[in-house]
């Protein structure tokens, strides 16, 4: 996924209301951009922290920027922007860079069953094997060296997915939850028990019911984000 205009460069200030941050851009000009990842951005969101920024045109936008991308302490470039996640996984499904998913022909955004509260990310279809239920999930903290966590807040919602994906097994479909993790500095993802313990039992009740779990880490720098190599999943 590459970005369609040059980011901006600059300074974080501070990020507050979860939803804004404060930054000073390289030419010295304070502004707040919209901050795109409801999350607490462990180790993602300290004060002189580079940062990138997209910028939008639209006049109906209160604030133009939208922060994209930042460098943590040890020099990783993360992207913490939550609204790219479905977008690089759909780009890797149509380039058949999965191949636990590859071969699938149909692929269909935002689906929903009746007996279900919430929709899922996407439907595959017209592929080797059984339609496929897929639910993507956006990994941005890594607190330990080489371990991402998720979440990094607590998710009733994704606590939710997790119970909705199981009983889409229970009824005899396939159903795979994918972490798609905007750094390149992991090698395994867990889930963050110590933060959100709901989760993590709602985790492993679905994988104790069948559902595949899939993690894959994702190239990030101020020109593209593409997701690149399958991690592991700890559940221990």
């Amino acid at each position: 996924m590459k970005f369609p205009e040059p980011l901006e460069t600059g300074r974080l200030v501070r990020r507050y209301k979860r939803f804004l941050a404060d930054v000073i851009l390289d030419g010295g000009r304070e502004i707040t951009a919209h901050c795109p990842n409801t999350g607490a951005m462990l180790g993602c969101d300290h004060a002189d922290a580079r940062v990138w920024l997209s910028r939008s045109d639209s006049p109906s936008r209160k604030y133009p920027h939208t922060w994209e991308l930042v460098k943590t302490r040890g020099g990783t470039v993360v992207g913490i922007h939550t609204g790219r996640t479905n977008a690089l996984v759909a780009e890797a499904l149509a380039q058949d860079r999965i191949p636990e998913l590859a071969g699938y022909r149909k692929v269909q955004r935002e689906v929903r069953m009746e007996a279900m509260k919430s929709r899922l990310d996407f439907l595959l279809d017209e592929g080797p094997g059984p339609a496929c239920y897929l639910e993507v999930k956006n990994v941005t903290a890594a607190v330990e060296e080489g371990v991402a966590l998720f979440p990094d807040a607590v998710s009733a919602r994704a606590a939710r997915h997790a119970r909705d994906l199981a009983m889409l097994v229970r009824a005899g479909h396939r159903a795979v939850l994918c972490f798609c993790v905007q750094r390149d500095d992991v090698d395994v993802v867990r889930p963050a028990d110590d933060i959100d313990p709901e989760y993590g039992r709602a985790l492993r009740i679905a994988v104790a019911s069948g559902v595949e779990v899939l993690a894959y880490r994702c190239r990030v720098s101020p020109m593209e984000i593409v997701l690149a190599e399958p991690v592991s999943v700890d559940l221990d």
